[in-house]
This record gives structure tokens, C-alpha cells and sequence, in this order.
């Protein structure tokens, strides 16, 4: 059974004549106060744990986190976890599934409309939006984990975002004459570099994040033979 929360104190005050009131008589001002006994919810719970896996995932990995520390950490016992989610496996599962969702939200979500170059800076900027404020998730995401097949892996998620630029290349390439055959290729290929680009700036956080995104666009743009000596920015995002 999960801890609750206590607490209570002890107040003496004095009558009106001066003299004081007799101390634990019902009713009197000595008796203790007990506040509210306080208990979690079973949602709640739920969520503490994953915030404190999340955490502990992140920064030591699947293997070097313990559900002993996850559960000292919550301030419960080690049958809470596995009430809730089983056993660490679990835990870890949600966890990844909840950032891989919220990272393919972010970026598909992104791809608005606009010229297609627009449409390149909207992709880097959201994934280098999560990698700074969703910076505990992404480092979950790239780490390889013995429950990766189950949970899905980084490599898919990457799939899953090529694909959605697929088809904005797609219409792309026959608007201009090209291959439409082709637009998976490249797709993977303008993902595959936003990505990797984001897990090397995961730890380096520089240049900033909007000149990050502008030499992106650049080389994916431009190509190495056009590239601008000084890459700028054609959508409404400058930061």
C-alpha cells in the first residue's frame, strides 16, 4: 500500500481570565490538529513514476536504472512499480512510446504549407524545438535498449517522419518534371541528415538553434555546389 502524508501540530492558547485551557480535552485548543491525510491517485502515481523513469532513463539508461531506484525515488515500494506498469520493462515502454509520439506529432504536425524550402526549415525546427525542450526524451529516443523491438526504435521514427515528407516531395518532383519514384529516397535522405544533424547538437548547442536550421535548408536547398556563404531564412521562424 502506497505511503500517505501526515502531518499535525499542537496549539495552546489561553482563556479569557488568563488561565489555560486543559490540554487534550475534546473541543479545547490543546487538542492536536491533524491536517488532511493526503493520498495519490492511481493516475497520479502513474504519472510521478514516469516522470521519474523518464528522468533516470535518460540519464542512465535502461540497464543502469534500477526499478529499487525508481520506487526510492517515488517514495514507494518496489510492488507499486510493478503494480503500475509490471516492472521496468513496462515503464520504460510508455515512456518511449510517449516521446516517440509526441516527436512525430511535433514535426508532421509542422509540415503546414508553404514553398517547399518553407516546408524544410519547418521540419528542422521542430525537431531541434524537442531536442531543447524535450531534451531528457530525445536522449531516451537514440539510446538502444533490449526492449527497443517492442517499444519501437529511433530508426522507425525516422520512417514514420520520412514518410510524411515523402508525399510533399512527391507532388514536388512532379511538379517539376522528376521521378516521383524517387521522393523516398530523398526523403529519408533530408530526414536521415536532420536527424543525425539534432542528436550532434543534442550536446553541442551551437551554433544556435535558428542558424542550425539555416545550414540544414542550405545543404539540403542548395547542395554543396550552391551553398549560400551566409544561409538565411524564408519562413516566419527566425529563432
Amino acid at each position: 500500500m502506497e505511503d500517505v502524508a501526515t502531518d499535525s501540530s499542537t496549539t495552546r492558547t489561553t482563556s479569557t481570565t488568563g488561565s489555560p485551557r486543559s490540554a487534550g480535552v475534546p473541543g479545547s485548543a490543546d487538542t492536536p490538529r491533524r491536517t488532511r491525510r493526503t493520498r495519490m491517485t492511481g493516475a497520479e502515481r502513474r504519472e510521478q513514476l514516469l516522470d521519474i523513469g523518464r528522468t533516470l532513463f535518460a540519464e542512465k539508461g535502461f540497464e543502469g536504472t534500477s526499478v529499487e531506484e525508481i520506487a526510492a525515488k517515488a517514495g514507494v515500494s518496489k510492488p507499486v512499480v510493478y503494480e503500475h506498469f509490471g516492472g521496468k520493462e513496462g515503464l520504460y515502454a510508455v515512456v518511449v512510446d510517449r516521446e516517440m509520439r509526441s516527436l512525430l506529432d511535433g514535426v508532421t504536425g509542422a509540415l503546414t504549407a508553404g514553398h517547399p524550402r518553407e516546408l524544410l526549415e519547418q521540419a528542422a525546427f521542430a525537431l531541434l524545438d524537442y531536442i531543447e525542450t524535450y531534451t531528457d526524451g530525445f536522449r531516451i529516443l537514440v539510446r538502444d535498449s533490449p526492449v527497443a523491438q517492442s517499444t519501437g526504435t529511433f530508426a522507425s521514427l525516422i520512417s514514420d517522419i520520412a514518410t510524411q515528407v515523402e508525399d510533399i516531395l512527391g507532388l514536388e518532383f512532379k511538379a517539376r518534371g522528376f521521378d516521383a519514384k524517387l521522393a523516398p529516397l530523398y526523403a529519408q535522405a533530408l530526414v536521415g541528415m536532420v536527424a543525425l544533424t539534432g542528436q550532434w547538437w543534442l550536446d553541442e548547442r551551437k551554433p544556435e538553434k535558428a542558424e542550425v536550421a539555416a545550414h540544414l535548408v542550405n545543404l539540403a536547398w542548395h547542395g554543396l555546389d550552391g551553398l549560400e556563404p551566409k544561409p538565411r531564412l524564408i519562413g516566419h521562424r527566425k529563432r
